[in-house]
């Protein structure tokens, strides 16, 4: 959850920032405290312990959840794995919502087999982001995407901060990562992967919104950039395992 005055008060501002937050409850907060504790005593030296920190949580809700957390320690890659293992699961439909898209070269493959297999592919990206320089690496790679079949959308202003993912009406994954490297492989992060069709239906809803006021990016406006903005949004991307 980010909150700042960007997101609070956005109407009119330059820097308005949209996001989606959950609430959650029930037996996966132990597997979200399990990574607070870490991370604390990381901060502070201070270990948590006891049933004072780790009351057992109630039972809350139909969705059956587990919490995944990631980063450059004995975590590393277990959210990419993750994405990787529902993108090859995948049989219908897959929708992203990402602030920033700048993925490796195996989940850019793994998305393009989807979509060459029949899968509806569908990522939204804000229209205009608040990095440029990730901006330029996303658009890089939206060529071979478009080629084989992926669908890539961009959001209107303001900002839309949130991360999302839902396959085949079923299955979704919610959460702090971004699809680039530095999250993937770099930062510390935790999603909640969900298995809930009605769920599911409700983000599904939130991104019929958002795809219904997006634009489509076509194969012939990327065809006439020039050959400046190529090479630069072709050097982006080499920069794209730090970004």
């Amino acid at each position: 959850m980010n909150v700042r005055d960007g997101h609070v008060n956005g109407t009119g501002r330059s820097d308005a920032v949209r996001d989606t937050l959950f609430r959650v409850a029930g037996p996966v907060l132990a597997h979200m405290m399990d990574a607070f504790v870490e991370d604390w005593a990381f901060a502070t030296g201070e270990v948590l312990a006891g049933e004072h920190w780790f009351p057992t949580p109630a039972a809350a809700g139909t969705v059956v959840a587990r919490g995944i957390a990631a980063g450059p320690d004995i975590d590393v890659e277990r959210i990419r794995m993750t994405i990787l293992g529902a993108l090859a699961q995948a049989r219908q439909r897959v929708r992203i919502v990402t602030p920033y898209f700048v993925p490796d070269q195996t989940i850019l493959i793994a998305l393009c087999l989807a979509a060459m297999r029949g899968v509806t592919v569908d990522v939204l990206v804000p229209e205009r982001g608040n990095l440029r320089l990730v901006q330029w690496a996303a658009r890089a790679q939206f060529d071979q995407l478009i080629a084989s079949g992926c669908r890539i959308w961009m959001t209107a202003p303001p900002f839309d901060h949130s991360k999302l993912m839902t396959v085949d009406g079923y299955w979704a994954f919610i959460g702090s990562a971004n699809w680039d490297q530095r999250s993937f492989r770099l930062n510390f992060e935790l999603n909640v992967e969900c298995y809930d069709a009605a769920l599911a239906e409700d983000i599904d809803g939130l991104i019929d919104g958002k795809q219904a006021a997006a634009r489509p990016v076509e194969a012939a406006e990327l065809n006439r950039r020039s050959l400046v903005a190529r090479l630069r949004d072709g050097a982006a991307w080499l920069l794209s395992p730090y970004l």
